[in-house]
């Protein structure tokens, strides 16, 4: 098989992988020391780093043969898809083509379990060292790693990748027993404790070393991530985001992916017949957002009264207003930023904005609109000089009848 009939094949096996974005990685580029790459600038818009800038990436799996046979993938041992598997130096090969070519700026790559974990973890961290060391590349570079490899070969991996993840693959232990009994989540978790171990510790070292002397190098400086899988097992909203808030905590995680379930052929007979509405994965994502940088706790978002579901209807943080409407309305010439963060419609831009604002003087609603907040979605929440919602958070369900996106036809080609 030639090249690229493997990379048809390995591209579209890993399309089912959503923890590939590239934020965290250092801006850093091979200017002056003869190699090539760079985490900078621009190419195919695959990911955003946090301060804006685009980083594509070639992704790719090593090989969609695999020992392991978890229910819901489609690269399972017992699955009848075509299978390829790359050697080492045709990825390396691949990357540094499609770097010159301005396609990308860098490498995901992942793997099914090849042998065994180690010698799949082996052929892993060959294409990352190759990279680094023989071609002296730059560019950014994100390793799915495999649990059970030895502590060995995860402190190399690391050594030479930006960003290292471990799948939790599912939300719940007894989800995981069930779909994917060769896997253990008190395993995945061990491996992510080492991994957060090692982030730290290269982190303190380097501060520790003395400014004129060499630092010693970096370990996986863009941190770690996972991803879950939803709609394959029978999980609610509640139980994936009490894992996420979970896998933050103690893991300190830089992101947790969420990627709906997707049915495959020859699925197994546990699985559901059809994938969850995409809406649920989009709201978990604003879900997430909320928990990391909003000050929100589980309980809020997603409370066991309200069947542990999130409302497809309308965004978390708005449906959490609707309920709680003796939080409100919120002063905005005084509220301390932890409230106005909770007013739908505000986002950490507009609040630092107006908070910064308001120094200088009381806010009208002028203001606000000069400052680009959401109008529609503020206003009934807050209250200003000239502004006072009055009795519009007296009739809820009313008032999410206004804020929720009015229903639309499917067009036909939709």
């Amino acid at each position: 098989m030639n090249i690229l009939d493997k990379l048809a094949i390995l591209a579209d096996a890993a399309k089912y992988d959503a923890s590939c974005a590239s934020s965290g990685a250092d801006k850093r580029n091979s200017v002056g020391t003869g190699g090539i790459g760079s985490t900078e600038g621009m190419g195919i818009c695959h990911s955003y780093t946090p301060d804006g800038r685009c980083v594509s990436l070639l992704k790719i799996l090593l090989t969609n043969f695999c020992t392991f046979d978890c229910s819901y993938c489609v690269n399972r041992v017992s699955s009848n898809v075509r299978r390829a598997r790359f050697l080492p130096e045709e990825v390396v090969r691949l990357t540094l083509d499609f770097y010159k070519r301005n396609y990308i700026e860098g490498l995901f790559l992942s793997s099914g379990i090849i042998r065994d974990s180690d010698y799949t973890m082996e052929q892993l961290v060959e294409v990352a060292r190759s990279l680094r060391e023989d071609h002296k590349f730059a560019g950014y570079i994100h390793l799915k790693t495999i649990p059970d490899a030895t502590p060995e070969l995860m402190a190399a991996a690391g050594r030479y990748a930006d960003r290292l993840s471990i799948n939790v693959e599912l939300p719940t232990e007894g989800g995981l027993a069930q779909l994917a009994p060769e896997k253990s989540q008190p395993r995945i978790r061990a491996a992510m404790g080492d991994l957060r171990w090692r982030i730290e510790e290269g982190k303190e070292a380097r501060k520790a070393a003395p400014g004129k002397r060499a630092k010693p190098p970096r370990f996986a400086p863009a941190g770690q991530s996972t991803q879950m899988i939803v709609g394959a097992d029978g999980a609610d909203d509640r139980a994936i985001l009490t894992t996420t808030d979970n896998l933050y905590g103690n893991f300190r995680l830089r992101r947790v992916y969420y990627s709906a379930f997707s049915p495959i052929p020859d699925a197994s007979s546990k699985l559901p017949l059809q994938s969850p509405p995409l809406q649920r994965e989009n709201r978990l994502y604003q879900a997430d957002w909320l928990l990391r940088f909003y000050g929100f706790g589980v309980d809020e978002i997603a409370p066991a009264d309200n069947g542990g579901m999130l409302d497809l209807d309308i965004d978390p943080k708005l449906a959490w207003a609707l309920r709680n409407p003796d939080q409100f309305p919120i002063d905005v010439n005084t509220a301390p930023m932890e409230l106005l963060l909770r007013v739908p419609g505000m986002g950490t831009r507009n609040v630092a904005r107006i908070v910064q604002s308001r120094r200088h003087a009381r806010l009208r609603v002028a203001d606000l609109q000069r400052l680009r907040v959401p109008m529609k979605k503020v206003l009934p929440f807050v209250s200003l000089l000239d502004h006072h919602p009055r009795s519009r958070l007296d009739d809820p369900a009313r008032l999410r009848a206004q804020l929720a996106p009015r229903p639309r036809q499917i067009g036909l080609f939709d």
